[in-house]
């Protein structure tokens, strides 16, 4: 399961009816954004939209999406443990509580007034109800309330993706201008609906045209709007009263958490061990948030494992994904009833702050191991300059093909290196790979050439290319590179080192292959035990360019 979906079944309804509310608010804004056009090309708009969102699927997904977001925000504010959170959490949680005071009544005057009144809620109507009024005002504040909520959410969810992190500038200028453009279309339909109202001869058309409601539908509909935010106001306040009642139960018992290498405190029971720590100072890593969707809050039991309940679902699947050992388990989800002594596997130093790609990110993506052949026997007796001069003019003739194909060498290593192709997906990523080896063998021929012209014996190579999982990390002390590891590293380095004993120059793992949209059943693979590796590789051996240039296109 991808990373960001990993937690409960709450935390993925959560993201799923974000994101359908999200998508909503983006094209209702840019819908708005529209009125710097013209009338027309905003009204062709909204049919267009509504033709999703107001058939019985649309409408159904809609509203589930946002009543199932509303009841998860007030059943997590009366689950929680402690009102202490860091200030982004703070104010996403007060803009969604917020979100609804002004939802209420938007809701009712459109959707309601239109499938109750057959009011025509085109958004001349809308715009012309309320501009001039403290509703424009209110209206506005609601539409950067949902704006700046969903923003802070999405980035929450994605932002230990390398493709998040390189887009942001790009997404912080979209941030910003969807509002921007929302309001400018407001205000240019609010002057020019102003205009028409004004007019007595235009008015009475209007009104017809939009239907408008009377004085007893209008009075229905305030009465309606009391009654929701009624609701609102005794949901809240039964979430809260949850919460103080919990609050004061857990305060008439405390339990004892003893950190290794850190301090001990006291703490209320009832909290999960990440609000314990949270609450009481203690640094403790959660690159999620407390979502169970990754594992960097993890701690090991040292004593008193006995006192927990075992790992439910979600976080079973997160520890076995990092093959943690017995003892092990997520300090945002275990609620500590007897004294527990952890040791906390990610403690921060409190001398360097790092950014949140340093904790890990896993991706699966392709890898190249090459090598250059007979090195040691080819350089003995040679002066070291002579050895540095040559190593260099072989990486600048094979790096560029690597770099050109969207790779990063990741590292030298003597007469080798290991390169990573981080591109947006594993399709991309292996067929970066293909393209990248086809450079290489290309630039070898060139190179040894010139070698031979030289009077010197060519360059052999051996090159593993493979596809899997791996994790990008800062990994080091001070300012440590980025830099990857795991299982599919150690396999594309084995891989390397059989070519040698096949004699040839590259063997193609047949994941790598599929994921670039080769068929690898029609190519003649062959079967390898790698040292180090657990299961067979299925590797496709390449003898020379023309070989891998007779491969189908991907």
């Amino acid at each position: 399961m991808s990373p960001l979906w990993r937690g409960s079944l709450a935390t993925r309804l959560r993201i799923v009816s974000g994101l359908v509310l999200f998508g909503y608010a983006l094209f209702h804004f840019l819908n708005i954004g529209m009125g710097l056009a013209s009338p027309a090309a905003m009204e062709a708009m909204q049919e267009a939209r509504q033709v999703v969102t107001r058939s019985g699927a649309g409408t159904v997904i809609l509203y589930s999406a946002l009543i199932i977001h509303a009841a998860m925000a007030l059943v997590g504010l009366a689950q929680r443990g402690t009102l202490r959170m860091p200030l982004r959490e703070a104010i996403q949680l007060g803009f969604g509580l917020t979100i609804p005071l002004f939802l209420i009544t938007h809701i009712i005057f459109t959707r309601g007034a239109h499938e109750i009144f057959g009011v025509n809620d085109d958004y001349g109507y809308l715009i012309g109800l309320i501009w001039g009024s403290s509703s424009a005002w209110t209206q506005t504040a609601l539409l950067l309330l949902v704006w700046i909520h969903g923003c802070i959410g999405l980035h929450i969810w994605l932002r230990a993706k390398a493709w998040w992190r390189a887009a942001q500038p790009w997404l912080i200028a979209l941030a910003v201008l969807v509002p921007a453009f929302a309001m400018v279309g407001f205000v240019t339909e609010g002057r020019r609906i102003t205009v028409a109202f004004a007019d007595p001869d235009r008015v009475q058309g209007l009104l017809a045209l939009y239907n408008w409601p009377d004085a007893p539908a209008f009075d229905a509909m305030v009465a309606w709007k009391d009654y929701g935010l009624q609701l609102f106001w005794l949901l809240l306040g039964l979430s809260m009263a949850a919460y103080a009642l919990r609050w004061l139960m857990r305060r008439r018992q405390s339990v004892r958490i003893s950190y290794v290498d850190g301090p001990g405190i006291a703490a209320p029971k009832g909290l999960t061990l990440l609000e314990m720590s949270q609450a009481n100072g203690i640094p403790h890593t959660s690159l999620c948030g407390g979502k169970g969707r990754c594992t960097t809050c993890r701690v090991v039991i040292e004593s008193g494992a006995d006192h927990l309940h075992p790992p439910g679902p979600a976080e079973a699947r997160s520890l076995a994904a990092v093959g943690a050992r017995v003892g092990t388990r997520l300090a945002c989800q275990i609620r500590p009833a007897g004294p527990l002594t952890v040791f906390r596997v990610f403690q921060p130093d409190g001398r360097r702050k790092r950014a949140h790609a340093s904790q890990g990110e896993e991706r699966r993506l392709a890898i190249l191991f090459l090598d250059m052949r007979g090195f040691t026997a080819r350089t003995t007796g040679q002066l070291p300059y002579d050895v540095v001069f040559l190593l260099n003019r072989f990486f600048d003739a094979i790096v560029p093909p690597i770099t050109g194909a969207g790779g990063t060498v990741d590292k030298y290593l003597g007469d080798g290196l290991l390169a990573v192709f981080e591109t947006a997906d594993e399709a991309s990523s292996a067929r970066a790979g293909l393209k990248a080896v086809k450079g290489i063998l290309s630039a070898l021929l060139a190179f040894n050439e010139t070698l031979e012209d030289e009077g010197s014996d060519p360059v052999r190579v051996g090159i593993g290319l493979h596809l899997g999982e791996i994790v990008l990390g800062e990994i080091g002390a001070g300012h440590a590179p980025r830099t990857i590891i795991g299982d599919a590293v150690n396999t594309a380095s084995r891989l390397e080192a059989k070519t040698k004993e096949l004699s040839v120059p590259l063997l193609i793992t047949e994941a790598l292959l599929a994921a670039a949209g080769l068929d690898p059943s029609d190519l003649p693979l062959v079967t390898l035990e790698l040292r180090g590796v657990s299961a067979p590789v299925a590797a496709l051996p390449v003898v020379d360019l023309a070989e891998l240039d007779a491969l189908p296109a991907p």
